[in-house]
């Protein structure tokens, strides 16, 4: 579905990428990683700013998301910071998880953002 989605939709959509998400795609098996990398060749990267960090840490202090969670919350506050409407993920566990969107949202507009839409490739094609 995620290529399925990459072909189809992406015209659909202008796409960025985070350069914490960078650094994630560029670990693990070096072919595979290289190939990952690849592929993102030439999309808009949204930096890692203090905002983004200090969003990112409040929302592990009022457990929208569990300490163990960081890196995740890191994205949807980047995603928040740069005022992303969606945030495309198969990251169920944390960041595509209903239940923790309530919290999500409400941590994000105290700190004056608005979250994005947090859904599975599935659920932008809708599927």
């Amino acid at each position: 579905l995620t290529h399925e989605w990459w072909m189809k939709q992406r015209s659909n959509f202008q796409v960025f990428v985070s350069l914490s998400v960078v650094q994630e795609i560029s670990a693990g098996n070096s072919e595979a990683a290289e190939a990952r990398v690849e592929l993102i060749a030439g999309i808009p990267r949204l930096q890692v700013s203090l905002e983004a960090r200090t969003l990112a840490n409040r929302l592990i202090a009022v457990h929208a998301l569990p300490t163990k969670a960081k890196e995740d919350a890191l994205h949807i506050a980047i995603a928040a910071f740069h005022e992303m409407n969606y945030l495309l993920t198969w990251n169920c566990r944390h960041i595509a998880n209903e239940q923790m969107q309530e919290a999500i949202r409400a941590t994000c507009l105290l700190g004056g953002y608005e979250a994005p839409v947090v859904c599975t490739p599935a659920e932008l094609m809708g599927e």
